[in-house]
């Protein structure tokens, strides 16, 4: 018998103890003040297009293949003109550095070590110039809400291209905001507000509070105004009234890939194909927007079959595990975007914790597949997965 050497690194002892996103959800929350972390957490209304977007990836079957030799697997993707050593990428946050102050720093410094992309959101809290300075060689992309003053959306825009993001994410699915009832509960706002709630919420969790109020003043890629609670902030500055014109307006101004997010149908999709998008993103917005939303998984499968041959098609929204990656690409994305999951990490550990998140996605991908027997994404076929129903339209 040995005895385990004890890791002295508390950040790394609990980042090392984290198995799944699961895991270090647990931890994020833990360490986490409840309006931040439930920010992250929570979703539209009652959180039922969240929940069915993971029952949808849990309920998944599996078809491996025998006697394939996968001692080597090569998980690298081409996707929007450009490689990933992973099949998937950071997803666009809003208020990052509000759920730990590392914020998109540490999201984007972490996808240039892993060598996958990263995306800024709009609503992001850390500037388009500091995310290519965390990120320098790699790849930056941008999400784009087009708001009621165009002039700050087109700003935007020729800052990203100009500090060399390659792909642009048009965001379709935010015309106002979704119902988020976590944050209206916990009095949620951008600052946040102390109350004798938030105050009694802190006790435990003081290394949040001195880390919050010791580092560098919050501030927002584009919104001058952060007063108010989130929904009231998107509210504001979201214009209900966006139109195919937007669409046509960026694409005359962005020189890179131009990708559409938010695509909940089939009909979209073709209509986005029809004029000349580079990529389409099938997202419910994590459940945010719309609840009741589509499944952007069980989605998938129709939407590749009428334009996939066309145009380059990603996928977010439920994924938890490296499995639920590979269970998409199958059927034929060809990339996928994680948020929460990142966020978790994030929360759990910051830099480190992100970087773990990315290591256990890694691992579970490199994994499923050596036990599928498939030694690359492209030998990956609809044959290799069954979608189980657990929520069948009536007749």
């Amino acid at each position: 018998m040995q005895f385990k050497k004890p890791e002295l690194n508390g950040r790394k002892r609990r980042l090392d103890r984290a198995l799944t996103i699961h895991d270090l959800r647990d931890i994020a929350k833990r360490r986490t003040p409840k309006a931040a972390f439930d920010y992250t957490d929570g979703s539209a209304e009652g959180e039922l297009s969240l929940a069915r977007a993971r029952h949808a990836f849990e309920d998944v079957e599996f078809h491996p293949s025998i006697l394939r030799d996968v001692s080597q697997v090569d998980t690298s993707a081409t996707v929007f003109g450009g490689p990933s050593a992973m099949p998937f990428g950071i997803a666009p946050t809003g208020f990052t550095r509000l759920m730990q102050t590392e914020g998109e720093t540490a999201g984007a410094s972490a996808a240039a070590a892993a060598g996958i992309p990263f995306t800024l959101s709009t609503l992001g809290t850390t500037s388009i110039e500091g995310v290519r300075a965390a990120n320098p060689n790699g790849r930056n992309w941008f999400q784009l809400y087009v708001m009621r003053q165009r002039e700050i959306s087109y700003g935007l825009v020729e800052r990203a291209a100009a500090a060399g993001f390659d792909t642009l994410m048009f965001t379709v699915d935010t015309p106002v905001a979704g119902a988020r009832l976590r944050d209206k509960r916990n009095g949620f706002s951008i600052p946040p507000q102390l109350s004798l709630g938030t105050v009694v919420n802190a006790i435990p969790r003081p290394w949040w509070w001195w880390d919050f109020l010791t580092t560098p003043k919050l501030e927002f890629a584009s919104l001058s105004s952060t007063g108010g609670t989130v929904g009231e902030l998107l509210d504001s500055a979201m214009d209900p009234s966006i139109s195919f014109d937007d669409l046509d307006v960026i694409r005359s101004m962005w020189p890179g890939k131009l990708v559409v997010k938010g695509v909940q149908n089939v009909e979209d999709s073709k209509k986005l194909v029809d004029l000349g998008v580079d990529g389409i993103i099938l997202s419910n917005h994590g459940g945010r927007q719309l609840d009741r939303a589509p499944i952007p998984f069980h989605l998938l499968p129709e939407v590749v079959r009428e334009v996939g041959h066309h145009t380059e098609i990603a996928i977010d929204t439920g994924i938890m595990n490296g499995a639920d990656i590979i269970a998409a690409v199958a059927l034929g994305a060809k990339f996928t975007l994680v948020g929460r999951a990142y966020l978790y990490g994030l929360m759990a550990g910051g830099r480190e914790g992100v970087d773990r998140m990315i290591q256990i996605l890694s691992e579970q991908i490199i994994r499923t597949m050596k036990l599928l027997e498939v030694a690359s994404l492209d030998e990956l076929s609809p044959a290799h997965v069954t979608q189980l129903q657990r929520l069948v339209p009536r007749s």
